[in-house]
């Protein structure tokens, strides 16, 4: 790297001395050195120039090493990043969106298709730290954490069955998943089923509108989680054309699904079985827990009716 005096005309006043003090700060901190190192055909001189911006660029690329997402961004701009553009012998700044903001434009977008009210705000902000672990909830946590750490690693090619009784934390669980992984910038839909299925009744009754593009929407997300599947009114309609849908994607695809239910796998066929009129349809019901059982992995979460208990 050729010297500091041979490209910039310092002159001995205070004001160039703290200029230059500036400058060899800039020049210690490790991103800067990266982007010099991967850039040997720019000058110091253009750095030197642009100081103001260097400097901005510095400030923000070291914030982003240790951000943990939008809410304790320092940036000036939210959830954008700096990435330093040479022209004309300047350093000119070009902001870019960071991970965690293209995961909340994401989100945005999935939750302005499908809109469904009925997951509860705790669960929402649900995380594995404010989970109660107890011995009967231990192996469900272990296997959370297992299941976001196959996701993060790009290997996660089954999902999860979180059945139980009512109020042991299966949908706080699966929140806790959704939230862990958005750290490392995946996009979660989570949606409530007796919900989704009503988004998509209003849009038959609404002559159809919407209901392609809501079911690519569900079928297209790096992550489903269905909360509370088998407690929904169901039609042949909502099973086969609705669910056996997006099943069916996400199986040939590998997208993982995670469910929660009060149901045993045993009992959610015999649900999936059963017409509105009392009816049975055997062949069916076994075609859409195929699409199911083979693709997640059941895991019972016990413990006491924590709504009752006051508890997580």
């Amino acid at each position: 790297m050729k010297a500091l005096k041979q490209v910039s005309p310092f002159s001995s006043s205070g004001a160039e001395k703290a200029k230059r003090a500036v400058f060899q700060r800039l020049q210690q901190n490790k991103q800067l050195q990266s982007f010099m190192q991967a850039h040997p055909d720019i000058p110091l001189s253009t750095y030197w120039r642009s100081i103001p911006n260097v400097k901005q660029y510095v400030t923000e690329k070291t914030a982003c090493e240790n951000c943990r997402g939008l809410e304790g961004c320092t940036n000036i701009i939210t959830g954008h990043f700096p990435k330093l553009i040479e022209y004309n012998g300047f350093f000119d700044l070009q902001m870019q969106p960071c991970r965690f903001q293209r995961a909340e434009e994401e989100a945005k977008r999935r939750r302005s298709l499908i809109r469904c009210e009925q997951i509860p705000s705790d669960i929402q902000k649900a995380t594995f730290e404010t989970f109660v672990l107890e011995a009967k909830r231990a192996k469900a946590f272990q296997a959370a954490l297992h299941f976001c750490v196959a996701f993060r690693d790009d290997k996660a090619t089954r999902g999860l069955y979180l059945y139980g009784d009512f109020g042991v934390g299966k949908s706080y669980l699966a929140g806790a998943i959704m939230n862990e992984l958005a750290v490392y910038g995946v996009s979660t839909l989570m949606i409530h089923t007796s919900a989704l299925f009503s988004e998509m009744k209003n849009a038959i009754s609404q002559n159809g509108e919407g209901i392609t593009e809501k079911l690519e929407v569900v079928k297209t997300a790096p992550l489903l989680i269905l909360d509370d599947i088998g407690a929904e009114s169901l039609t042949p309609w909502i099973r086969d054309d609705i669910l056996g849908v997006i099943l069916q994607y996400r199986m040939t695809e590998r997208l993982p699904i995670i469910f929660t239910s009060n149901l045993t796998l045993e009992e959610l066929e015999d649900y999936f079985s059963n017409t509105p009129k009392g009816g049975e349809e055997l062949i069916k019901g076994k075609r859409i827990m195929e699409r199911i059982k083979h693709f997640v992995q059941p895991i019972f979460v016990d413990g006491v009716n924590r709504r009752s208990e006051n508890h997580i």
